[in-house]
């Protein structure tokens, strides 16, 4: 036997497992370095169309008048932030929107799982619902303006209005899309109406009530503007009629790409709540 194996250092086997911590670490790492990676290509598009935009204005390509450069853009966004009335209008904003995605979001949901899982109710209800979703934004705000006024009441209808049909829509094609092959299987295990609900067509309906959730919140927020441009003396959409007035280019910009800013931020909360909840699901990534 070779006197030289015991002073060999302790090597792992070809084949043998890493240290668990050394591969949760390793793991960590590769996920860390594939979200910045993600997020840099990202950041192409909007960055080139920046500095595009930057060199158009820099060399007179465009009028400043009408297109301001995004350097006087972000001045204007900073002149905003460093506003004690900005926040003020951004805390009213904000609390429109979620009153309105509450309300729309909360009877989208209740009205797409009842006719989803009822046949009757989707003859009886579906028909009337599908006729007032046609019904245009701008088309029914005078008439909930002239209804419930000009108070906060009108606003958030208008943003609930908005909300409701893409969550209910979404989540009455999420119920009729189970396998029916899963319903069998649940049926022969004998389960109640309830644990069917619970256990079954509401996980499977999931992925499609996450994606009338984001698209809900993306029409609150049109619904907001909407509402504000109508009749506000406070808030986002207030902000941006008021430099439209005063013919304030950088400031009305500010406010548009206010309005795309908290719209991505929610939109990126709905994203990562939606991966949290549906870990379970084995489907195409790309």
């Amino acid at each position: 036997m070779d006197a030289n194996v015991g002073s060999q250092p302790n090597r792992p086997l070809i084949g043998q497992a890493a240290s668990p911590h050394r591969s949760v670490a390793g793991l960590a790492m590769s996920m860390v370095s594939r979200g910045w990676r993600d997020y840099a290509l990202g950041a192409i598009v909007p960055v080139s169309v920046v500095v595009l935009w930057q060199l158009a204005c820099a060399f007179h390509l465009v009028s400043e008048l009408f297109v301001p450069s995004p350097l006087h853009i972000a001045a204007a966004f900073f002149d905003l932030f460093g506003s004690a009335e900005f926040y003020g209008d951004l805390r009213i904003s904000l609390t429109r929107v979620a009153g309105g995605f509450m309300i729309g979001s909360s009877l989208g949901l209740l009205f797409g799982l009842t006719t989803g899982m009822f046949r009757r109710v989707e003859h009886t209800l579906d028909p009337s619902i599908q006729m007032i979703r046609m019904i245009p934004h701008l088309a029914v705000a005078p008439l909930i303006l002239i209804w419930f006024g000009f108070g906060e009441t009108s606003k958030v209808l208008i943003i609930a209005k908005g909300t409701f049909f893409p969550l209910y829509i979404n989540t009455f094609l999420g119920i009729r899309n189970v396998d029916q092959k899963l319903l069998e299987v649940a049926k022969i295990l004998k389960f109640s109406r309830w644990k069917l609900a619970l256990r079954l067509i509401i996980p499977s309906a999931l992925p499609y009530i996450f994606l009338g959730v984001r698209i809900s919140f993306g029409l609150a927020w049109i619904g907001l503007f909407i509402a504000e441009l109508i009749g506000s003396k406070a808030g986002i959409g207030f902000i941006i009629m008021r430099a439209q007035q005063t013919m304030d280019a950088p400031k009305l910009f500010a406010g548009v790409f206010l309005f795309a800013l908290v719209g991505l931020i929610t939109d990126s909360v709905v994203r990562s709540l939606e991966r949290t909840f549906l870990k379970w699901r084995d489907s195409y990534q790309g």
